[in-house]
């Protein structure tokens, strides 16, 4: 049993460790080596062109609900219940996680968000649900 559970964690940590994503504020510059870029903001950043966004994908749906955001308010001493409900609400989006997983994969995905908080924020929280 025990060898089991060591082959089932170290697959699961292989399945993951290839997955290459990174975290980008949308107001910084595009670059080549950002892969797929994915907005993952329910909102649009504020004052940003699309042009200068260079968003290949707007995932929309992999934001938090807005209640959640509004409670949330990017308050360093609410992140990890942030964290907690957000990673609840994602559950039931495993298609979409799927997906970014799936991109993953294939290449590097830089998961893009508006915040100025960039050590608080839904795309850090969404990254570690990604990566587990």
């Amino acid at each position: 049993m025990r060898e089991v559970t060591e082959q089932m964690t170290k697959t699961e940590h292989e399945a993951t460790a290839e997955l290459d994503i990174q975290l980008k504020r949308a107001y910084q510059p595009p670059a080549a080596a950002d892969g797929i870029r994915i907005l993952v903001d329910r909102l649009w950043p504020r004052g940003l062109t699309k042009a200068a966004a260079a968003v290949d994908r707007w995932m929309r749906d992999l934001a938090p609900s807005t209640d959640l955001r509004r409670w949330f308010g990017h308050d360093p001493s609410r992140w990890d219940e942030f964290r907690r409900e957000y990673a609840r609400e994602l559950r039931a989006r495993g298609d979409l996680l799927e997906e970014v997983r799936s991109l993953a994969r294939r290449g590097r995905v830089t998961l893009l968000f508006g915040a100025r908080n960039e050590a608080h924020n839904d795309a850090v929280a969404l990254r570690e649900v990604l990566l587990k």
